[in-house]
């Protein structure tokens, strides 16, 4: 009993230090970016919401995918892209990795596991509107993390001047 104690004891401790060295951080998606007007389409799994989902009529996840973009201030871009990248930074867990007039790319990760998730913005000039979209790097289920980050900078952006 008190062997295979050690041995689970060994094997979980051996797991967490595994995770903290970055094994479920995934690789980042060689497509993300803006491609004929669009950010990348929304997982087929339950693991990312868009802004652009309905761009996808007939998508298994268009349902669960679909969130609201985030409005400009003042009708402005680049006030609008300042006020986002100061909400970006004042998140937990958020590092801006691309930055752009009108696109950033962040990569949000998990305090314990490192799980990265990537996140994308981009400012939509037929729309007037910033195009939002956060994908879950792995697994098929998120269980509502990504929108609930979405919502979390969307609160954060609406606080800004």
């Amino acid at each position: 009993m008190r062997k295979t104690l050690f041995i689970f004891l060994g094997i979980l401790i051996g797991a967490l230090l595994l995770t903290q060295f970055g094994v479920l951080k995934g690789t980042p998606p060689d497509d993300l970016g803006v491609h004929a007007q669009r950010l990348k389409p929304p997982s087929q799994t339950r693991n990312s919401v868009s802004s652009q989902a309905r761009l996808y009529p007939g998508h298994p996840q268009l349902d669960y995918a679909e969130i609201q973009p985030l409005p400009l201030k003042n009708g402005s871009a680049s006030t609008s892209m300042t006020a986002l990248l100061t909400a970006l930074q004042g998140l937990p867990g958020i590092s801006v990795v691309e930055q752009q007039p009108d696109y950033i790319y962040a990569q949000a990760q998990t305090p314990w596991l490192k799980f990265v998730d990537d996140l994308e913005f981009w400012v939509n000039p037929q729309l007037g509107v910033i195009d939002v979209r956060s994908a879950s790097r792995l697994g098929r289920e998120d269980f509502g993390v990504n929108r609930q980050r979405i919502e979390a900078i969307r609160a954060a952006y609406l606080a800004q001047p």
